[in-house]
């Protein structure tokens, strides 16, 4: 094994150190496993109860009518995330499309947003308008509100309970911390934060961005008010398997609505070829479980040798974790650059490629990303990106396998030290 990892480019030094941080994690990791196992169920007992077949693997093409793969995977999420209904489609094109759609089909002129948990991940801003964009929600009328999280990270429900008003109809919680240090919020401060909502205004739609928190733990937000989640198939619930997609699970009506945006009013979820993708999406979702696993297993992996390293990282290496994301703060550009560098020559894929900042569209700074999958932009398989801006921080997430996943962390860690970029381990 050792001489295996010696011809990958790992050193003596980095691959004993990674052993010494990986055996004090076997007990965390047996409670992720039991965690993986539980979801696995869930997902079999979904797909056996709507009696998914063969023929749900065949591909339609032109409008799609009567799909029967589609329609059978649509009430597999529904009945999987216990919502009323569920729009699972390729023409959704990536989470923010996911997430816009959600938004501009469940509010009209004249509607207030509210995000109580501070500000949308940077590609949701020309979404609704805090940054102008041709077809944002702000030019059709929409207005936003916006209450930050405490120092603490704590909710600030003072300023919540101020800012809903008689025009707040959609408050969105992004589950995940995006490009922000502020914790991932976990299904019980969800749970927390909704009963808060709808004790000031019941009809409220309470939307959650799930994005990098499928699965990772045994219940989610829809088991505790809300009213739709949202995600990509090209994170957790695509399982790596998923060449495209997104999805809306929730309530009857606004899963409707978002049909009707997505397609044509009149047409809704009726229409919507399958592409020959619908194959992928059932087995990337029976896949999502375990894969989701290896991703908790790399990022916990990832806190503790950069913590024990000196660097900040987030979440630390003791705490619950509730989304796949890793957040480590290098301080400077050479540090963030090498991480990346060191992520994508692990990679199966380019791994020969090295990364570079670039000005990527939707975002207000460079970025720098490291995507070596067989996917493109899938960040469920090993990857991390991060804004050439201070402080510095990468955001490191996926990991098909956790052996992949761990080969990626020494990776990174050798390009660091090749540099002098960290301490003597």
């Amino acid at each position: 094994m050792r001489k295996m990892y010696q011809e990958l480019g790992i050193s003596d030094a980095v691959i004993d150190f990674g052993q010494n941080v990986e055996k004090e994690l076997k007990e965390r990791f047996e409670a992720l496993d039991e965690v993986a196992e539980y979801n696995q169920m869930k997902v079999i007992a979904a797909m056996q109860k709507h009696r998914v077949s063969a023929e749900c693997f065949q591909a339609t093409t032109g409008y799609g009518y009567n799909d029967l793969g589609r329609d059978t995977l649509e009430e597999v999420y529904a009945t999987c995330f216990h919502g009323e209904a569920a729009l699972v489609r390729p023409q959704i094109t990536c989470g923010t499309h996911a997430l816009a759609l959600a938004l501009m089909s469940n509010v009209r002129p004249g509607d207030e947003i509210l995000s109580p948990v501070g500000k949308p991940y940077d590609t949701l801003e020309e979404v609704i308008g805090i940054r102008p964009s041709k077809g944002s929600l702000a030019e059709y009328g929409v207005t936003y509100a916006q209450v930050d999280l405490s120092e603490d990270g704590s909710f600030d429900f003072d300023g919540i309970r101020n800012a809903i008003n008689e025009r707040t109809k959609l408050v969105t919680i992004q589950r995940s911390k995006g490009y922000a240090s502020r914790p991932t919020l976990s299904i019980a401060r969800i749970e927390e934060l909704i009963a808060f909502i709808k004790g000031i205004k019941p009809d409220v739609i309470c939307m959650v961005d799930n994005c990098y928190g499928e699965f990772v733990e045994k219940r989610e937000p829809l088991e505790v008010g809300a009213d739709m989640m949202v995600g990509s198939l090209i994170k957790n619930l695509g399982g790596g398997l998923a060449p495209i997609g997104g999805y809306i699970v929730g309530t009857k009506e606004c899963v409707e609505n978002a049909a009707y945006r997505l397609t044509s009013p009149g047409l809704g979820k009726e229409v919507g070829a399958s592409l020959g993708v619908i194959s992928s999406f059932y087995q990337g979702l029976f896949m999502a479980p375990t894969v989701v696993n290896s991703a908790l297993k790399t990022a916990i992996f990832a806190a503790n040798i950069y913590e024990r390293l000196g660097f900040c990282v987030v979440p630390n290496g003791t705490e619950s974790r509730h989304d796949i994301i890793q957040a480590i703060t290098f301080g400077t550009p050479e540090g963030l650059i090498a991480f990346c560098e060191g992520i994508q020559a692990a990679a199966p894929v380019d791994s020969y490629v090295t990364p570079e900042p670039w000005d990527m569209p939707g975002y207000d700074s460079k970025v720098i990303m490291a995507a070596g999958a067989f996917v493109q932009g899938s960040s469920i398989e090993l990857s991390a990106d991060g804004p050439l801006r201070e402080p510095y921080t990468a955001f490191f997430q996926g990991g098909l396998t956790w052996y992949h996943g761990k080969l990626g962390i020494l990776k990174s860690l050798q390009k660091l030290c090749d540099r002098n970029l960290v301490n003597t381990i």
